[in-house]
């Protein structure tokens, strides 16, 4: 069956890379490359901030900033260190502001028994200072995807509910306390998933006589997914709500597919935009959901809305990093639960180590979202011990692979069905700083070289080709980045690193 589903991915990524695309001139562009899923705004003091999932990477909860909704820059992250209430999953957040207090709902798996609830942090500030205050919901087996409104004075939080007996998925809506920490009274349905399409990520605003609650239907993740965003209306707040006839109101066209999961914000001209995510059709799962801008559009007094696409900046994304600066970059993220990872930066070198986890055979991976599934990757391992070192392309602690070196010796490895492979290896000649590159290309293939000094590069060739296809996990892309597998008191030292992008 994996190798069936595996396959199926192959055959489905390679038709999606060789495909024709739109020009370059009549391009949509994401506002925020990679992977940015469920993401929520706000605007506070004349900018803009959003919020997207972090899933199983920390730090956890990616914020960016912006002053225009087009160009964004990442400010920070909602927590450096998981709540101890949870083990994973961290998902959906939503921003909320009132009395002075911002507010971040987030989904996050419960550690006691696994089960998906809605926690709160909050700060004086939108983009730090953040302080976990628990969970808000917990309700039945699942309840995620939180979305605050204020109805006539009243703040409901409302959520998406599924595994429930002998009940569809639903939007579900509950009073909140004053403070915004605790629900009052009984949760009550808005709208069912009667079809069995899929329900979630909902956001709602009021427009002369009806409550419009927008909503994503479908299959979220992966390459499989057929996520579209649709609206329903009400004259109550508490529903019933109906379906707009002519839904979806954002689709699969030339460039994008799989919309959803997005949160309004009012511009300061006065103009509602809604921030969301889709897959790039070209690269798909590898560069994970994106994301995206569009304009809200209200033709007519109670007449059903549109949403108009916008595109963001069409950009240079490729990264060079020389660890000059004493902060470690923003941009790195690290798989948080199959490792303790310990990374600093000083005089121009970045240090990476830890302690891995008991049957985690890939090792620590540092790594930056990829905004492209092909491109060439170049670092520099600066030490020399008998931990590996080097690079990685990781979707999880049972998928990935990597270039690194131990001693004096350079190993292209992966790790596939529980087991560790050595794909090709060489004898390094010289002591010194080791150069490493993988190059990932549109068929999926990806080739491992190294150099030392003034050499050329020489390339490690596997028995046979070596393809990607198995990395993708079901809600975020594989990611690029250095690597360590070693004892806690060793570590890998790295002069630089380089992503280059060439499609």
């Amino acid at each position: 069956m994996r190798l069936i589903r595996h396959l199926l991915l192959l055959v489905a990524v390679q038709s999606i890379l060789l495909s024709n695309v739109v020009s370059a001139q009549n391009a949509i562009h994401p506002v925020i490359p990679g992977d940015f899923a469920d993401p929520s705004i706000i605007r506070a003091d004349n900018k803009y901030y959003a919020i997207g999932t972090s899933s199983e990477w920390a730090p956890h909860f990616p914020i960016y900033t912006s002053l225009d909704l087009i160009n964004w820059k990442q400010t920070g992250y909602l927590f450096d260190k998981a709540p101890a209430w949870t083990t994973g999953s961290f998902w959906a957040p939503e921003y909320d502001y009132h009395d002075g207090t911002y507010y971040i709902y987030y989904t996050a798996r419960r550690k006691k028994d696994q089960i998906s609830c809605i926690g709160v942090a909050t700060s004086k500030y939108p983009d730090k200072g953040f302080i976990d205050q628990g969970i808000v919901v917990d309700h039945g087996k699942e309840a995620i995807d939180a979305f605050v409104f204020l109805d006539k004075g009243t703040r409901y939080m409302t959520y998406k509910a599924y595994g429930l007996d002998n009940r569809p998925i639903e939007i579900l809506g509950v009073k909140l306390s004053k403070d915004g920490l605790r629900t009052e009274g009984e949760p009550f349905s808005m709208l069912k998933d009667d079809l069995r399409k899929g329900l979630e990520g909902q956001s709602i605003l009021k427009k002369d006589d009806y409550y419009y609650l927008f909503y994503a239907a479908g299959n979220c993740c992966g390459i499989q997914c057929d996520y579209n965003v649709g609206v329903a209306r009400s004259k109550s707040f508490e529903g019933p709500y109906e379906k707009y006839p002519g839904n979806p109101l954002l689709a699969e066209n030339a460039s994008w597919k799989c919309s959803g999961h997005g949160t309004f914000v009012e511009a300061a001209n006065g103009k509602f935009y809604y921030l969301y995510h889709a897959y790039n059709k070209e690269t798909a799962v590898f560069s994970g959901r994106q994301g995206m801008l569009a304009e809200l559009i209200w033709p007519g007094q109670n007449e059903w809305p549109r949403l108009k696409e916008q595109s963001g900046p069409d950009v240079n994304p490729d990264i060079k990093l020389s660890f000059k600066d004493p902060s470690v970059d923003l941009g790195w993220q690290w798989d948080f639960r199959n490792s303790t990872t310990v990374v600093s930066q000083s005089a121009g070198k970045l240090h990476l180590s830890g302690k891995i986890n008991e049957g985690n055979l890939s090792g620590i991976a540092l790594t930056r979202r990829p905004v492209s599934g092909v491109f060439e990757a170049i670092t520099a391992v600066v030490n020399s011990n008998n931990a590996l070192k080097g690079l990685t392309y990781y979707g999880d602690a049972t998928a990935a692979i990597g270039l690194g070196v131990t001693g004096n010796t350079v190993q292209f490895w992966s790790v596939r069905n529980k087991t560790h492979k050595i794909l090709a290896s060489a004898h390094l000649s010289t002591n010194g700083p080791v150069e490493l590159k993988l190059k990932i290309t549109a068929d999926l293939k990806i080739a491992a070289f190294f150099k030392q000094g003034k050499q050329d590069w020489k390339e490690l060739k596997p028995a046979g080709e070596i393809k990607t296809d198995f990395l993708p996990q079901w809600d975020r892309s594989p990611r690029i980045g250095l690597h360590f597998k070693g004892k806690p008191t060793e570590e890998a030292v790295f002069s630089s690193f380089e992503l280059k992008y060439t499609q």
